[in-house]
């Protein structure tokens, strides 16, 4: 009895440490950027898309955790301007074909693993989660001072995102779209 009251108090302690020790940096929503692309055979788009929110966690300087959310509905067009096509790609977009923003407005993405690669870098595993879907992803994320740059490629498949897939549809010629798309995403907070 007397050693499991002793385990116990150690338990507590180390939890306590481990929390009075974790510093949370909630990043500036208005001054970070995400920034998409995403490939066809014939070309491809870019744009935009929102954070809702999101933090970092740091303990003694070194990033251990992190949270995000993603603001669907902001998803935006750079590369077309309206009249030219801008409407009808972001409507699209929004649509059920591909990212049903009207039932799925939020995504997320929760840091699970994160392993130091060196000065500044790490790699980390987390759940990202699209349309109620959430699957593992790895990637690298640079830490400089107040600010974090990250590039992720998504395959848009594995979040029941199939319009135009080659991998699911024959014959869609230079209609194609590519199975993956990238972010670009550059923190500051």
């Amino acid at each position: 009895m007397k050693n499991l009251k002793t385990i116990a108090i150690a338990l507590l302690v180390t939890i306590s440490s481990v929390t009075v020790n974790a510093q949370s940096k909630n990043v500036d929503v208005a001054k970070s950027t995400i920034n998409w692309v995403g490939k066809k055979v014939t070309g491809k788009h870019e744009g935009t898309i929102n954070l809702k929110e999101g933090l970092l966690v740091f303990k003694k300087n070194k990033l251990t955790g992190g949270n995000f959310i993603v603001d669907m509905t902001s998803l935006s067009t750079t590369d077309l301007k309206p009249g030219e096509g801008k409407e009808k790609l972001e409507g699209h977009l929004k649509s059920d074909d591909f990212f049903g923003t009207d039932k799925f407005a939020t995504s997320k993405l929760v840091f699970k693993t994160i392993k130091a690669n060196g000065k500044n870098s790490y790699t980390v595993t987390g759940d990202l989660t699209i349309k109620s879907i959430t699957n593992p992803i790895t990637f690298i994320i640079t830490v400089k001072g107040n600010s974090a740059t990250t590039n992720l490629k998504i395959d848009r498949t594995k979040y029941d995102v199939k319009y135009g897939s080659g991998s699911f549809f024959d014959n869609l010629g230079d209609k194609a779209i590519s199975d993956n798309f990238d972010l670009n995403v550059a923190l500051q907070f």
